[in-house]
């Protein structure tokens, strides 16, 4: 029997990359913590991410549910974080959203494991993330000089670029019924 679903994985990469990619530009110090930030970090990094891993559970992919659905949620949670923050809604605490941080990488590192079998795009997006993800840890536990936070921004766009190229990639290989970018697969 033909499967006929569409593939939710670009859906799911593209709402995570140009989400990453906002966010850096701000880690990076090139802009402010913008509303654009947030509604992209809601809408397509989060609630675009979760419909990808729903439609990555129907397609029988336990990776992929589990990495958007979970990345889609950490969009979610890290608006409402900073958004908590913002308007004095709770406590908050820098270093613990360090430790926010650090478990989210932790997550990463165990997922990019979970790439070793597949394509060296897909193994890049999930190792840079998670030197994203514990880059921004040490910058919450520690005071950073200003060249560290923007060697962080810098690192998180390549990531989020990462994530963008490969959906291209899915959308556009698919498409021309050929390779036209190539995503460099596990021989």
């Amino acid at each position: 029997m033909k499967d006929n679903l569409a593939n939710p994985a670009p859906l799911g990469l593209m709402g995570f990359g140009m989400t990453t990619v906002l966010l850096n530009i701000h880690n990076a110090g090139f802009f402010g913590n913008d509303i654009m930030i947030l509604a992209m970090g809601i809408f397509y990094g989060g609630l675009a991410q979760i419909i990808a891993g729903i439609m990555e559970f129907r397609k029988g992919n336990t990776f992929g549910t589990t990495a958007f659905t979970s990345f889609g949620l950490f969009w979610m949670s890290l608006v409402f974080i900073l958004l908590g923050a913002r308007y004095e809604w709770f406590d908050f605490s820098a270093v613990f959203l360090g430790w926010y941080l650090f478990m989210w990488g932790l997550f990463t590192f165990i997922m990019w494991f979970a790439t070793w079998r597949t394509n060296r795009s897909l193994q890049f997006v999930f190792f840079s993330l998670t030197v994203l993800f514990w880059l921004l840890a040490m910058g919450h536990w520690f005071e950073m000089p200003r060249w560290f936070n923007v060697m962080t921004g810098i690192e998180g766009i390549i990531c989020g670029l990462s994530a963008i190229y490969l959906a291209a990639a899915a959308v556009i290989n698919e498409a021309r019924d050929k390779i036209v970018l190539p995503i460099c697969p596990r021989n």
